[in-house]
């Protein structure tokens, strides 16, 4: 994807105006006709995808030719999942470019339920290729061209002690919309409608945030304080969008038997609950010897007996400070991809 400096219509700080993403590689616009007959191309290849494979998994994992059949259908999957990614990718990023924006977020919100109804037409497929023995699959996937998807196909079936029968993950995955994305969402867009008082000016989260790194104290100070008015005017919205997810999340769990509140992230990540724990147990174990005693010492470095807390990302005193250019700041990151992988630098 591009990076063409197209200035946006505000300045975030002093910088000046900042590029925004050129995703033009991806369709030309909002009202793009490459983007519609994309969208209608997903529809019919979902709608053909389930009336081709629905229903036909186990037997296609048992005939004479098992992986070649199961690989049709793999690529199949694959492809549509690109072109739905690809889609949704672009919604998405059109939308986090402003998300204030009501042509934005209503051309995002529409995507999103669109491919929703789309996709439900897949979800029989992983349901599906889950039940299917485990040494019939173990069979397929031992002779190629299906050895190439094993990778996926194990990762696909660590999902199996946790599935549910197909019209309750349907309901499930409908339901999502108007669920727990409908509040992410709305969480997403209150906080950037907010603005902070910051000396008489109003201003968005990011600077405002950006500002807890000032060099002058009052001016984090202030900072600080305007993101505590703001929050707490807003702190019944705040608890309503937790409390709900929070709830949803314990629903979801539940009904799919995860054991522990993180257990369904852990499997996400493919890593085991054990790992973690003993992560956060070597982190937490070193508190004292590390954030204790840099927050102490960093006190002592502003003439504090105690660290403020809109002094935790302070620059240290003394310490020159000066200003990173665009231009700069993108040469910096374009190097760093070079020097391990000139290829990733020319398409960053």
């Amino acid at each position: 994807m591009s990076s063409a400096p197209t200035p946006t219509t505000t300045s975030p700080d002093a910088l000046g105006p900042l590029p925004e993403w050129n995703l033009g590689d991806l369709y030309s616009g909002m009202d793009s006709a490459a983007f519609a007959a994309d969208l209608a191309r997903a529809q019919a290849d979902c709608a053909a995808f389930a009336a081709r494979w629905r229903g036909k998994l186990d037997g296609a994992a048992r005939g004479a030719d098992a992986a070649t059949a199961l690989t049709e259908a793999v690529r199949a999957f694959e492809a549509i999942e690109d072109l739905l990614g690809r889609l949704m990718s672009y919604a998405g990023l059109v939308y986090s470019g402003d998300t204030t924006d009501p042509a934005r977020a209503k051309f995002y919100g529409d995507t999103q339920e669109k491919l929703t109804t789309m996709s439900s037409e897949l979800l029989f497929f992983t349901l599906e290729l889950n039940r299917i023995d485990d040494a019939v699959i173990d069979a397929a996937m031992s002779r190629a061209p299906l050895a190439h998807y094993r990778p996926w196909i194990e990762d696909v079936r660590k999902e199996k002690p946790h599935q549910l029968d197909d019209e309750i993950e349907r309901l499930f995955h409908e339901k999502s919309v108007t669920g727990r994305v409908a509040w992410n969402r709305l969480f997403d867009e209150t906080i950037a409608s907010l603005r902070f008082d910051i000396e008489g000016e109003k201003q968005p989260i990011e600077p405002t945030l950006n500002l807890l790194q000032d060099a002058n104290e009052t001016r984090r100070k202030a900072a600080a304080d305007a993101l505590a008015a703001t929050f707490r005017s807003n702190l019944r919205t705040f608890t309503l969008i937790t409390n709900t997810l929070a709830k949803d999340k314990d629903i979801s769990d539940r009904w799919r038997k995860f054991q522990d509140i993180a257990d369904s992230r852990h499997l996400s990540n493919r890593i085991e609950r054990e790992v973690v724990d003993a992560l956060v147990s070597a982190v937490q174990s070193a508190y004292p010897r590390l954030s204790h005693r840099y927050y102490a010492l960093k006190a002592k470095w502003f003439g504090k007996e105690t660290l403020n807390h809109w002094d935790r990302n302070a620059p240290l005193p003394k310490v020159e400070q000066r200003t990173i250019s665009w231009t700069e700041a993108r040469a910096t990151v374009l190097d760093a991809y070079a020097s391990f992988s000139p290829r990733m630098a020319d398409i960053a």
